[in-house]
């Protein structure tokens, strides 16, 4: 065999063998689980997440950080979880189990607090929506993550409804045309009425640890998409109304809200509700040319121009992006740059518009972010 053919022959068997190694390498990865860290267990979507991941093998809790010990003892007892997982802090949770991301559960309050002990070590995190009780808490966990290097995402349960992406597609491929007015709805009968563990309850009903009532526990979700809708661009205007209709259970927090968002050719309205008689999340988005009506999580309505209304089943997500725990795994075990929804870039702007809108409820005023 010719001396150049058998050196050409021998670098492509070199070359294939190591593109084999490194795909073996990023496959391994990729399927190893995740190991996490639970900080809090105080929020009650926490019981969701342990039921959604008992059958799952992709991700592994190693430690949970809860002082509580009423609440570990009764997590401890109805997910059969090791007792030696269990810590006081979030600190010593780390120290010990070395997580690769946290996953927060905490009251919103205490959110900061949280991702200031992961970033310290490195940890990145996914919290529940909302991101911050407050723009200053905001900015606080803004410059930490910056410190520490870490990714910090924002979870909302709206994020992962194929019908909330198939209305963006429709806005970002110019089908509608360019957007004028959304209209979003979030609510339910209150977190009384649906019985809400009673230390969920505690926090949800406390100005100072949810940041407002249904203002913030439901606004955020309707904040959340017109933001991404707008590409993160801040609003010119907030303008906010609430009421307190159930005083004698929710005497301390709104149990009603509206936001009104104002661009200079757009307008969005946000109704977040603890009255209403069934839950709901929902949105319309009306173009120059058409709208799109979500119909909960995997379908909408949308006309376009001079066609009659067809209701349409929205497309699968990209599987990375099709449930919290496998984007959770997209962005730290492969490297995905977070985007959209969940990011802490568009969230700072979330937290910006939610803390405009209690001061507008506050004194009856709009607010004009340009003057802030």
């Amino acid at each position: 065999m010719p001396k150049t053919l058998l050196s050409t022959l021998l670098r492509t068997i070199v070359l294939a063998s190591l593109a084999a190694s490194a795909l073996s390498a990023q496959t391994t990865s990729s399927s190893s689980p995740l190991r996490v860290g639970i900080a809090g267990l105080v929020h009650g979507h926490v019981r969701g997440f342990l039921q959604q991941i008992q059958p799952r093998t992709d991700i592994q809790i190693v430690g949970v950080a809860e002082a509580d010990s009423k609440l570990t003892e009764f997590y401890e007892s109805k997910f059969s979880l090791p007792h030696n997982i269990f810590f006081a802090t979030v600190d010593e949770m780390i120290e010990k189990t070395k997580p690769q991301a946290v996953l927060i559960y905490t009251n919103t309050f205490d959110h900061r607090s949280v991702v200031e002990a992961c970033a310290r070590h490195g940890v990145p995190v996914m919290m529940e929506k909302p991101l911050a009780v407050s723009l200053e808490d905001a900015r606080a966990m803004q410059a930490a993550a910056q410190r520490g290097k870490i990714q910090v995402l924002v979870n909302y349960e709206t994020t992962w409804y194929r019908s909330n992406r198939a209305a963006y597609d429709l806005v970002h491929e110019n089908s509608i045309g360019e957007i004028r007015k959304v209209v979003v709805h979030d609510g339910h009968s209150g977190p009384k009425e649906i019985n809400v563990e009673p230390w969920f309850l505690a926090w949800l009903t406390d100005p100072k640890l949810n940041g407002g009532g249904a203002l913030f526990d439901f606004g955020c979700y309707g904040v959340d998409l017109m933001t991404w809708l707008m590409d993160n661009r801040r609003p010119d205007t907030v303008t906010a109304v609430t009421q307190r209709i159930k005083l004698d259970i929710y005497a301390h927090v709104d149990d009603e809200a509206t936001i009104v968002l104002t661009y200079p050719k757009a307008q969005a309205i946000l109704q977040a509700s603890w009255n209403w008689p069934f839950s709901r999340k929902d949105m319309e988005v009306y173009g120059q040319t058409g709208y799109a009506i979500t119909v909960e999580r995997d379908a909408l309505r949308v006309r376009l121009a001079k066609q009659a209304e067809e209701r349409r089943d929205a497309k699968p997500l990209d599987p990375r992006e099709s449930d919290s725990v496998n984007y959770l795994r997209a962005v730290v075990l492969d490297g995905m740059p977070p985007k959209g929804l969940s990011s802490l870039e568009t969230n700072m702007v979330v937290t910006e518009i939610l803390d405009a809108a209690r001061q507008s409820a506050a004194t009856g005023k709009t607010i004009h972010l340009a003057d802030k």
